[in-house]
């Protein structure tokens, strides 16, 4: 089983291959072919004459959800920045490097925390948590493997999420006498993702903190 991927959400039923149109209905239906998650995007009407009738009893039923299709915005101009969360995971993802399966964990509940990805489906997979996250916006599906992280690693893989998001993939600069820079992202990774954050949900023995 891949301890990751990424599931981007089809523009077009996959029954009947129409493209769908801003603000359209769809439904997903999500199923476990052992290797791997496969998602299946549909329109309102082949759902209602292929799809509704007897969909959890297929071989595989993982879940199902319905939501409004949105048209991508058309791409920004491309700009040298910093990594942000987001985009870090989407990388992490891609690379498909498994020293990284804590960090992307730690990544995704950051995203959940600040509400850029949502929790569809959780489950036991071979004796290990696996999340189902949705990006709201596109449409991602966002498949992340519990790592069962223990209180005494937490401090170093909180370090090393901050130094990607700072420096990306590139080794850190030598450390320099400089007045403290604005608190970013990359800066704040300790207090957004701290062991309280992760909750007693993820890691046994801690409590959550209170929403803001």
């Amino acid at each position: 089983m891949n301890e990751w991927n990424i599931q981007t959400r089809s523009h077009a039923c996959q029954a009947c291959e129409k493209t769908f149109l801003d603000k359209q209905l769809y439904h997903t239906l999500l199923f476990d072919e052992k290797q791997d998650f496969r998602r299946l995007d549909i329109c309102d009407l082949c759902w209602q004459g292929q799809h509704s009738q007897g969909a959890s009893d297929r071989k595989g039923f993982v879940s199902y959800w319905h939501g409004v299709y949105q048209s991508p915005p058309a791409a920004p101009p491309e700009a040298i920045q910093k990594e942000n969360a987001e985009s870090l995971l989407r990388k992490l993802i891609e690379l498909n490097d498994p020293k990284y399966v804590a960090v992307g964990y730690i990544l995704a509940v950051m995203l959940e925390r600040k509400r850029l990805l949502k929790v569809k489906e959780q489950f036991v997979r071979e004796g290990q948590r696996v999340f189902i996250y949705e990006h709201p916006k596109s449409g991602d599906l966002f498949t992340i493997s519990d790592p069962n992280l223990q209180l005494t690693q937490l401090e170093q893989v909180q370090r090393d999420v901050g130094a990607l998001l700072e420096h990306g993939f590139n080794p850190a600069p030598a450390p320099q006498t400089t007045p403290a820079a604005p608190e970013n992202e990359s800066g704040s990774v300790l207090a957004a993702v701290s062991a309280d954050e992760i909750g007693a949900a993820r890691v046994p023995g801690i409590k959550p903190l209170p929403d803001e």
